[in-house]
This record gives structure tokens, sequence and C-alpha cells, in this order.
């Protein structure tokens, strides 16, 4: 749905923020460790712990990685764990098992803020990874008929000490996701990376891509820099006390056989988030310091979440420890989103920080086809529609061939080009801010 009611202009601009409002979105990702397959214990005592930790944590969106979905079992899960919670509130996400894995991941949603829109599958190595889609609900809707899209992906990668397979698997993502986008969207890529070090290949791909405009986040480290890297949270676990994921329990037999011990020991679960996000681009914006690992409060290296003997843990109530404890091997992990929208009925805004609207370089907007033949499509973001643009072109020693200006009336604008093969420039400016593209024409 396109922006029809935003004024951006490409170096900034201003809007009454008396009108501006902003709601939050907690979003959950939780590795459940078979939930479904009974090794735990009966699925209703499952149920039953579940509605415990959704009844205190009352999230958005929550991704169940490492399930069981099978016989209606999703169905279960909203009816006796997360609308016994909340009731009417949630709905799950249209999910896959294309590769007929054991694992299957499940998205739910707080159908009062978000719609779902669409499922689309990345890769079936070893197991699904889809791509959701999702709408966010402004309350202002009727009025504006516009609204912004949220993505998320779901992540339940192979574990092993050799992450050889699990690279793949980042790998494949991140090239399936740029063959579907220019740039990242408002992207949430969450769930059990099974990483060891920040240095693991596949870890170290999504986070530092070569390619900016695929490269995600991961709070902790960035935007609110409480860890640095490099770091070896395998090695020595105590570098990332409160973010340690793997175990809540110290036994391997307490309360069940089904997952691992030995207390937390490791951070395989992680939420990363998209440069849009971090960057407070298109509505949605991650609120800084709202990532944690729920019920670690930092002492539970080498014990369990629920151990008094050492350092009683307080950080969430006794019941939900209890719930923690039982209900899976690992902790969940949550980051707050905030989403701006306007009340005077024109839609969501853009974040203004200081007067000045907050955009990231214009070679995050534009994409363009490259190399080139006989013509060039350059697409634009549907923010930047009805602004005007001047773009010229130039041969590799800066010598002007040829020059435009137009409106921008589409996301995709088409033009034939008439040269030689060889390389040349082209530049892009929209009001104070410029771009240019080296291209082959071939």
């Amino acid at each position: 749905m396109k922006h029809k009611y935003l004024l951006l202009s490409a170096l900034a601009f201003c809007i009454n923020i008396c009108n501006a409002q902003q709601d939050t979105l907690k979003v959950i990702t939780y590795n459940v460790l078979g939930y479904g397959d009974g090794c735990q214990g009966p699925n209703n005592t499952m149920h039953a712990y579940l509605k415990t930790i959704i009844l205190y944590e009352h999230p958005d969106l929550m991704g169940l990685v490492k399930m069981q979905i099978q016989n209606q079992f999703a169905d279960s899960v909203l009816k006796l764990a997360m609308n016994a919670s909340y009731p009417g509130e949630y709905n799950y996400c249209t999910y896959t098992n294309v590769s007929h894995s054991n694992n299957m991941d499940l998205l739910l949603y707080n159908q009062n803020k978000l719609g779902f829109v669409s499922i689309t599958t990345l890769t079936t190595i070893q197991e699904d990874f889809d791509l959701f889609k999702l709408y966010y609900k402004d309350p202002f809707l009727s009025t504006t008929h516009d609204s912004t899209f949220i993505y998320v992906v779901l992540c339940h990668t192979v574990s092993g000490s050799i992450s050889t397979q699990r690279d793949q698997q980042d790998s494949a993502v991140e090239k399936a996701l740029a063959k579907i986008f220019y740039h990242l969207p408002n992207l949430i890529y969450m769930g059990d990376f099974n990483t060891r070090n920040s240095g693991e290949p596949g870890y170290h791909f999504l986070t530092n891509n070569p390619d900016t405009n695929f490269m995600l986040s991961d709070p902790p480290f960035s935007p609110d820099s409480i860890l640095h890297t490099p770091i070896n949270w395998d090695n020595n676990p105590t570098l990332a006390a409160t973010e340690l994921t793997t175990t809540t329990r110290l036994s391997t037999t307490v309360p069940n056989s089904c997952g691992t011990g030995g207390g937390g020991k490791d951070w395989y679960d992680h939420i990363l988030l998209s440069s849009w996000i971090t960057n407070n681009i298109d509505y949605v914006h991650y609120i800084k310091g709202s990532y944690k690992t729920i019920g670690n409060n930092g002492a539970r290296v080498g014990i369990s979440i629920n151990d008094t003997t050492t350092y009683k843990n307080t950080s969430v109530p006794p019941n939900v420890l209890n719930a923690l404890f039982n209900f899976s091997d690992k902790y969940p992990v949550t980051v707050k989103l905030a989403i701006n929208f306007d009340s005077s009925g024109k839609g969501p805004v853009n974040p203004v920080v200081n007067g000045i609207n907050k955009i990231t370089p214009m070679q995050e907007f534009i994409g363009v086809s490259n190399p080139i033949y006989n013509s060039i499509t350059i697409h634009f973001p549907s923010e930047l529609i009805g602004q005007k643009v001047n773009m010229a072109w130039y041969d590799i020693c800066g010598r002007q061939l040829c020059a435009e200006e137009c409106v921008i009336t589409n996301n995709v604008l088409n033009r034939t080009t008439h040269f030689i093969p060889g390389i040349y420039l082209l530049h892009i400016q929209i009001g104070s801010y410029c771009v240019t593209k080296k291209i082959a024409q071939e």
C-alpha cells in the first residue's frame, strides 16, 4: 500500500509532533524444544506453562521455533495457551513444511494490532525458512487507507560445534532476500541460530554483510553497545552473561531428559533487525535498551534459572521462573518496537529528530539494474513518489553525456540507453541528497 498522504523531501520535513502518537510492539522468539511431541510432558501441561509466560509478557509477535505442528496442534496452542491468556487477541500465520522436517516454526501475532498478508519460503535446507509479511493496523486506517509492512523470518539452524551447515542456511536466507528486495525493509530475523561466537561465518555474514543494504543488527552490539565484537561466548559465557539463552537447566534429567543441561553457558537465540528498524526509517523503530533475555538476570552462568542457592533470580515472578524452567531448556528473547502514526488522519509518520527526518543515505533507498544492455530500471521506494529527481550520465572520465529531470510517478522508472559497452556513472539527485552508481553497459 502506498503512503499516499506522506510528504517526504529528500532533505527534511517537519510535522506537528502534537499529532504524532506511538504504539509499541513486543516481539519474542522462543526455542520451544519440540513443543507438541510429548517428550517434556503432556501437551495440556505445556500449554499451561506457556499460558503463564504469555500472561506475564503479553507479546504482540511471537515466534515459536523447533516445534511440532501436526493434527491441529497449532489450533490448540492458540486456544489453550495464547487466547486462554488474552481471549480473542491472537492468531497464527500460515506455516509450511516443504523440507519435511521434524522441526517447524509458528509465528503468532496480536490480531488487534497486526494483520497477516503472506508467507514465502526462502530456503528448505534441513528446515523451512519462511518470510512472513504482516501489516500494522493503523488506528486511522479507515481514513488514510494506508499502513506499513513488517516482515519476519523465523530461524532454527543446525546445531553443533561445526558451523558449516548453518552457515549455508544463513547464506541461503540472505541470498533469497536479495532476490526479493533491493534493500531490507522493516525486517526481523529471529530464532535459534545456534551461534557459538560472533566470528562464526554465517552469523558474521548476517551482521557484517559487505552489502550494507542487507546487513542486520544484533541489538546488544548495535545500537545498544552493551557488547563489542569479537566475542566468543561459547568459550567464555561470562562475557555475555545477560544474553545467554542456553540453558535454563543445570541437570540433564530434571525436569526431563529432552533438552541439555549445564545452566547458562551459550547464546544461541537472537533477534536481528534491519537497518530500517534500527535507524528509524519507515515508521517502525527499535526502542533502544529493550532487548532482553527473559528470566536471565545476568547471574545464571552454570546454574538453573530458578536456582536460589547462589543468587536468587528476581528478574521475573517465581511462577514465571517455574514455567520457563519446565517449558523449555532455552530462554526466550524479546525486543520492543515503536510505531509512529498521526492522529490527524494522515497515516503513519516518519520519525522526526530535532525537526529533521532521519533517513539513511540515498543508496539504501534506490536500486538499479546492473549490468545493463539497452535499458536501465531504477527502483524508488513509495515514499519518494511525487518528488523531483535529476539524473545525469557520465563516462568513466567524468564527462557528462546526458541529463534528465523528471518527477517520480512510480516505484519503477525505465529508461532506454544507447551507450557503447563500457563503465558509466549514473548520478541521481533528489533535493540535497544524491548518490552515484557505477553501471556496466554490456
